[in-house]
């Protein structure tokens, strides 16, 4: 069954491009690859809005659902363009939506969605978003 989203429904693109090491045994891109593709995609969002210091910032995220339906295969080499949303903020979680599409397309190749987390870097225990995370996220939903 074909996706119903289109490019419209997102709020943050990135450009992307497959590697050779993407490509499986079949030809295609592996389904693990997408996955490094959305975190791909949430990472530079959060970096490059300030939201997240991967290196010294006290609040981190973790992983804890992640799901993908794919459309369309994809392979190397294939230029490709990654999209966001955000779909809920909670107190400490946030259930991120993404797409990945096939450079200038309309409809997406894969959609899938990651919750994480976020929590102290130390005690590695549930914390409340900051108000400059939260405030970036907000711009996705």
């Amino acid at each position: 069954m074909p996706s119903t989203t289109t490019r419209l429904n997102y709020k943050h693109f990135l450009p992307l491009q497959t590697r050779w090491a993407d490509n499986d045994i079949y030809g295609h891109v592996n389904n693990v690859a997408y996955y490094g593709y959305f975190d791909t995609i949430v990472n530079e969002y959060l970096i490059g809005a300030r939201a997240l210091d991967i290196h010294e910032g006290d609040v981190i995220g973790l992983v804890i659902e992640t799901g993908c339906k794919y459309f369309a295969p994809l392979e190397f080499p294939q230029k490709l363009e990654g999209a966001l949303r955000v779909a809920h903020i909670g107190n400490s979680s946030v259930r991120y939506e993404l797409a990945i599409f096939k450079a200038g397309e309309n409809t997406p190749a894969a959609e899938g969605h990651f919750v994480h987390v976020y929590v102290d870097r130390e005690t590695r225990r549930p914390v409340r978003l900051p108000d400059g995370f939260r405030a970036a996220l907000e711009k996705l939903t």
